[in-house]
């Protein structure tokens, strides 16, 4: 046996020879990213077989899977050589057939190079995709054509432009994997290779299977509303449907595309997020080797927030009680979480077995002491100080040591619910948002006395349960919440100046929004913020400015689409401006002494733009977030801000410094008394932008 190590710094492949077969491991920790040092190493590699006269390859991972992707690093700068299509033509052009042996993940460029083997055999449980599309790109070394070449234009179109992660069963049943390893990965992978005597098999020379009638139209129109008519994403399509064409030709096209989209301004931002989602899942002063194991959730409450965080947990295959006070309300709740997953069965999405299971793991209670030996307890009850203290204090007395409290708040202040307790270092904040088992974000909210553990332990939960963690001080509605308080605020201070409620929404969706203010307040109910303001009036200064226009409809029974109307009429289910909104708006202007002006769709935009970026400054100053990418991965994932953007922070960094400081300075005019300015030349320094790369 011959071993060689063809890696450089960055990455390396390790070559061996085992009875005639080439073994090429790719070691690049901690994803196997496939950076130059990687590419260069398989090029190497391959020529290497060949001086061996190998009988046939196989290439795998080492770790925790097969290659997670292309090294995003690299993508701002020009590409060394050899680039991902050069390992591929040495792979196709090699004398003999290559396997790619998949495990953990492979996915976009880790993908691509599986498809530009001869074979592939994957691990059960991996998970392979196309995610470029969700990258501001498209792929750019050969998925757009090897992949509908082996299942279809249909499917490819759908898998490419969701940047879908499929299962290897599905995989194999599509046509993408050739076969399934339920044992050691190489070891599979050899006795296929030399199962029987095979050839060479490239998926660039496969015709494109035949599809459905109406299913390539059908897969495009999903894909284009999906993806909101993003260019990468019509591109994409455009590129799978010319996979029936010259593979030389098409494949030279999918490059350029990839080339010129890789440096778009989308590209540059949604990277711009890849890496700030993963900084904010891990703290710096935290070790994460302290976090322990949850297999048993309690829910306190089983109201709607209840019920979805509920529903998030067994997902996720923990065991959960879920507590109410009296048995109607305990009925209720556990009969809609039944009926949420009994509906899934309906759609196909999920076995009756698999149903049945996640209802055995759900038990109801009525009293507290049932969730005595559970590992962590969520609270999700009324949003009152009081009501939250006294059930801490009772949980307290209920659990075990070492079991967390969760409170589920998403305004009160923590560090004031614990200040009784004698255990606060226990407590910390898990703040969903609903549907909690659908929503991605989850604000883990470091109080001043969480302990490190605890901290810890809520990370590893959130990665369990598929979310996206973000780690809040405490503070008046933690980093979400009081960045869209803000927003909110300023939007009706554009109606209560001159602007319509449906000027304000359809200009801040044309900016990407999928909602605006508005249809948001309808949606969740005008009645919450109506309860924060009741509970902060005191502490409001009679100079400021305050729009009494949202209190006069929550007044008038107008709480939003669970009354009918809100901002909106919603007789005939759209919304709908409605007269007697208009009326209350302009009797409010009367009363302020206030001459209406207009605002083109631009101010609109930049002003409540304005107000997010000065708060998260302000926040940032005081601690509660720690770093500027932290407020773009909350925005984004929350509260709808539109993801090729980058996010609040990034976009601001972007634009031209004089023009926010503009900006800023109108929406402190427009506010008034009280206004405070945010550091934001030091915020926005702390991003690295298209410019600054």
């Amino acid at each position: 046996m011959i071993s060689n190590s063809n890696g450089v710094q960055g990455g390396q492949v390790y070559f061996e020879m085992a009875d005639g077969v080439a073994i090429l491991r790719i070691e690049n920790p901690p994803v196997n990213a496939g950076s130059y040092a990687v590419r260069q190493g398989l090029v190497g590699a391959i020529a290497k077989a060949t001086e061996h006269q190998a009988s046939g390859a196989i290439i795998l991972g080492v770790g925790k899977c097969f290659v997670a992707g292309s090294d995003l690093r690299e993508f701002g700068q020009p590409l060394k050589t050899p680039e991902l299509p050069d390992v591929i033509r040495a792979i196709e052009d090699a004398p003999f057939p290559v396997v790619a042996a998949l495990h953990g993940v492979a996915l976009g460029g880790g993908l691509e190079l599986a498809l530009g083997c001869d074979y592939r055999i994957a691990a059960l449980n991996t998970k392979v995709g196309l995610p470029e599309v969700s990258l501001g790109f498209v792929p750019g070394a050969g998925g757009t054509q090897r992949l509908p070449r082996l299942v279809g234009i249909a499917k490819a179109v759908d898998l490419i432009c969701a940047a879908s992660r499929i299962s290897t069963r599905h995989a194999q049943e599509i046509g993408l994997i050739d076969a399934v390893s339920d044992g050691d990965i190489l070891t599979d992978a050899l006795a296929f290779l030399k199962s029987q005597t095979r050839s060479k098999r490239l998926a660039i020379s496969q015709p494109v299977p035949a599809d459905a009638e109406g299913a390539i139209d059908a897969a495009t129109a999903k894909a284009i509303k999906r993806g909101k008519g993003r260019p990468n994403v019509t591109e994409a399509i455009r590129l799978v449907k010319a996979a029936t064409g010259d593979a030389v030709q098409t494949l030279a096209d999918e490059r350029a595309v990839f080339q010129e989209m890789r440096l778009s301004e989308d590209a540059f931002a949604l990277r711009h997020l890849f890496f700030a989602e993963r900084s904010a899942a891990t703290v710096d002063d935290v070790d994460p080797k302290l976090a322990g194991d949850v297999t048993t959730v309690g829910v306190i409450g089983g109201g709607t927030m209840g019920q979805g965080i509920a529903r998030a947990c067994l997902n996720a295959g923990l065991k959960v009680t879920v507590v109410e006070q009296n048995d109607e309300a305990l009925a209720k709740s556990t009969s809609a979480i039944a009926q949420n997953f009994t509906a899934q069965v309906e759609r196909g999405k999920r076995s009756v077995e698999q149903v049945n299971a996640l209802l055995n793991a759900l038990t109801g209670a009525l009293e507290l002491e049932k969730v005595a030996k559970c590992d962590l307890v969520i609270e999700a009850v009324f949003e009152d100080l009081d009501v939250k203290i006294e059930l801490l204090a009772k949980l307290e007395t209920v659990l075990a040591k070492n079991a967390i409290i969760a409170t589920n708040t998403s305004y009160l202040n923590i560090n004031e619910m614990v200040r009784q307790l004698s255990r606060p270092e226990r407590v910390i904040g898990l703040h969903f948002f609903s549907p909690a088992d659908v929503m991605k974000l989850l604000e883990i909210v470091r109080t001043d006395r969480t302990s490190d553990a605890v901290l810890a332990t809520g990370l590893k939960l959130a990665r369990r349960l598929g979310k996206q963690p973000v780690v809040a001080g405490v503070g008046e509605g933690f980093i979400g919440n009081r960045i869209y308080a803000a927003y909110r605020r300023r939007a009706e201070l554009l109606v209560l100046d001159g602007a319509t409620p449906q000027d304000v929404d359809a200009a801040i969706t044309q900016f990407g929004f999928a909602m605006g203010p508005f249809a948001v307040s309808d949606m969740s109910g005008l009645d919450i913020a109506w309860a924060m303001r009741k509970r902060k009036a005191s502490e409001r200064s009679p100079e400021a400015r305050y729009v009494t226009i949202p209190d006069s409809l929550c007044e008038a029974g107008r709480l939003g689409r669970k009354t009918g109307k809100g901002w909106y009429d919603y007789s005939n289910k759209t919304p709908e401006p409605d007269p007697v909104v208009e009326a209350i708006i302009a009797e409010a202007r009367t009363e302020a002494g206030i001459a209406p002006q207009t605002y083109d769709t631009e101010t609109i935009q930049r002003q409540l733009l304005a107000a997010m970026i000065n708060e998260a400054a302000l926040l940032l100053s005081e601690g509660i977030a720690k770093h500027p990418s932290d407020v773009d991965v909350t925005l984004t994932n929350g509260y709808g801000f539109p993801r090729w953007r980058g996010g609040p922070i990034y976009w601001a960094a972007t634009q031209d410094r004089a023009k926010v400081r503009a900006d800023i300075a109108d929406l402190e005019i427009a506010i008034g008394q009280g206004f405070r300015t945010g550091p934001l030349d030091e915020t926005l320094d702390q991003i690295d932008t298209p410019q600054k790369v």
